[in-house]
């Protein structure tokens, strides 16, 4: 008996729900792409190196070329149609056209949804490979454009907007309330 190379998977994308069958080696990104027409998210090197394709998975980025659909299953993905607030932009999509973080805009999906996880991740305390002092009582690390382009190194823009995405991530994460200045402030209030 010859098992089954393909099965209906039920994925939650933008908070909806959506079931599908698939081959079992189609990657997270042609499921988007292919069956569901989310074609937001971009095909660039289908290698896992460029983060065209970079989603949020149950928070965290990943690479949607590198992941199986079917390992996705259940889990909770947001893609750049799911960032916005109706026609209300995130202030990170904001932050990127205010600041010019984009040119021929293909990388910028996966741009955002990869600074979406930068400044999660920072606020969280998470250190990166520049974080100077990654022991935990030393608190969040200040998020300098250092850190920043550490963190977002994962994503390529071929037409070399870095610095604008860079003050597009740190404007975002001002606004959030997430830089280190804002985390000392909460510290002080907590202890006074």
């Amino acid at each position: 008996m010859a098992l089954s190379t393909s099965s209906a998977i039920t994925l939650y994308i933008n908070g909806e729900k959506y079931t599908l069958p698939v081959d079992h080696r189609t990657t997270l990104l042609d499921a988007l792409r292919e069956h569901l027409d989310l074609t937001g998210t971009k095909k660039g090197c289908d290698q896992g190196q460029c983060g065209a394709c970079t989603v949020l998975l149950d928070g965290r980025r990943a690479v949607s070329c590198l992941q199986l659909a079917v390992a996705a299953e259940g889990r909770a993905i947001t893609t750049i149609e799911g960032v916005a607030d109706g026609e209300r932009l995130h202030p990170v999509q904001q932050a990127f056209i205010d600041l010019d973080g984009y040119q021929c805009g293909y990388c910028t999906p996966g741009q955002i949804c990869s600074a979406l996880a930068v400044i999660e991740e920072h606020a969280a305390g998470w250190p990166s490979a520049v974080t100077e002092d990654v022991r935990p009582e030393a608190g969040v690390p200040a998020l300098t454009p250092e850190e920043i382009r550490e963190r977002m190194s994962g994503n390529l823009c071929r037409c070399g907007a870095y610095v604008s995405i860079v003050q597009a991530v740190a404007r975002a994460a001002e606004a959030a309330g997430t830089t280190a200045e804002a985390a000392e402030s909460e510290v002080k209030e907590v202890a006074a």
